[in-house]
């Protein structure tokens, strides 16, 4: 074991990680049309782990034949809806307004 503590396969183990993302990137270009795969990226950098399961869905669906062509953009897009509809309701993203009232104002305690 070497004196540092660290394996000598931990460079190696991040050698295949990097190749496996790269294979990744590869196989997606070759998937995805110009604009899809610019969708892809925009979803990607405001929900990561989505991205990330319609790149895996996508990978997926490549290596069983199923895509005959490359993926369009309105096809990732109905890809996308399919998928929103099927997770569940609760992990919707909600916004709630909390406005005050006129009359509940806390500014005019001291009326003069």
């Amino acid at each position: 074991m070497p004196a540092g503590g660290a394996s000598p396969s931990g460079g190696d183990d991040e050698d295949k990680k990097r190749q496996m993302e790269e294979m990744r990137r590869t196989m997606l270009y070759q998937i995805l049309d110009n604009s899809a795969r610019e969708r892809l990226a925009r979803i990607n950098m405001v929900k990561a782990e989505k991205a990330r399961a319609v790149e895996d869905l996508l990978i997926r669906l490549a290596q069983s034949n199923q895509l005959r062509n490359k993926v369009s953009e309105q096809q990732l897009i109905d890809l996308l809806g399919q998928i929103n509809q099927q997770e569940p309701s609760a992990s919707q993203t909600r916004i709630v307004y909390n406005r005050r009232r006129f009359d509940d104002d806390s500014d005019e305690e001291y009326d003069l």
